[in-house]
């Protein structure tokens, strides 16, 4: 396995955002961390940042950016949000490339909502140069 392809543990693995902090998981607040993102005023710069922002999305039922940050070939028309759904957390497993220097990458990823948990790995691809997600594989 080549250096560049190398899978890497999630650096800061998190379940429950800490009051105060973004849902996504990391401690900063939400308009320094997801934000930024989800506003336009900035692109995420990974694969693994955009995974974080686009669950942040899901928990604040944030349509337009999750559709903005689909890969336009596998893009709905409209996303469907399960109006009893309360996510929980998020638990970044490991990602495959997905940087600055990638044109695709992979996470794997644990969304924690009440009552359960679903696991994915999630494919990213550059469109533009913006990370967009492209599909993602289920399992347990």
């Amino acid at each position: 396995m080549s250096k560049s392809r190398r899978t890497r543990p999630a650096s800061r693995p998190t379940s429950r955002p800490q009051p105060g902090s973004c849902p996504c998981g990391l401690p900063e607040v939400y308009e320094a961390c997801c934000g930024r993102f989800h506003s336009g005023a900035a692109d995420a710069p990974t694969a693994a940042l955009l995974m974080r922002s686009r669950y942040c999305a899901f928990v604040r039922r944030d349509e337009a950016y999750l559709l903005r940050t689909w890969h336009p070939r596998t893009r709905p028309a409209e996303v469907d949000f399960d109006p009893r759904m309360r996510w929980t957390g998020l638990e970044i497993l490991e990602t495959t490339e997905g940087s600055a220097f990638h044109s695709a990458g992979t996470v794997t990823f644990r969304a924690s909502y009440r009552g359960g948990a679903l696991q994915e790995r999630s494919r990213f691809e550059r469109v533009g140069g913006a990370w967009v997600y492209v599909d993602g594989e289920f399992f347990e």
